[in-house]
């Protein structure tokens, strides 16, 4: 059985046992694997997902202003092994990378208050070695025709699946080394 503890930005309603962080914006979903009934031989439950094989497990953000998507993702990637915070803007994703430390950053281009390629754009100009995922129906090449530092690690545009997403978070991690 998998245990959950959360942060959920800007939410009135914020579950039980919520932290109160969860006011400045902070998304995060941790899973602990339980021991028990359903467990395979080497101790892990016979359908759970795979785990990323990390140690320490990398940190995720996961920039995203639809809250059903940013919550699908953030509990995907964290049942995949990673731990992951989420933020529903720029603003908020920007003082999560300034007070934190993150292995990869996934977002999306039409957030509020900062733009995906506005927020690319600061954490190139604070020469944080940070790959990017920019995971969006909107691509601004443009963008990144005219300014080609900010091109992502990679490009995943919406829609696309878990399995999609999943995969190419591992490969940028993995070339990120």
């Amino acid at each position: 059985m998998f245990s959950q503890a959360g942060r959920a930005l800007g939410s009135s309603n914020l579950p039980s046992g919520e932290s109160p962080i969860a006011r400045k914006g902070f998304f995060c979903v941790k899973y602990h694997l339980m021991k028990g009934n359903g467990n395979s031989q080497a101790g892990e439950r016979a359908n759970a997902p795979l785990k990323a094989h990390t140690d320490p497990p990398c940190r995720i953000l996961v920039v995203e202003d639809n809250i059903s998507l940013r919550r699908l993702n953030t509990q995907m990637l964290s049942r995949s092994g990673y731990e992951v915070d989420g933020a529903a803007d720029g603003t908020v994703a920007w003082q999560a990378l300034s007070t934190g430390s993150y292995d990869l950053l996934i977002t999306a281009h039409d957030i509020p208050k900062l733009t995906g390629v506005e927020l690319v754009r600061k954490v190139r100009a604070a020469r944080m070695a940070l790959p990017v995922v920019m995971a969006t129906g909107t691509l601004p090449k443009e963008e990144f025709i005219r300014q080609p530092w900010l091109q992502p690690a990679a490009m995943l545009p919406k829609p696309y699946t878990a399995e999609e997403m999943l995969r190419t978070v591992k490969k940028v991690l993995h070339l990120a080394g």
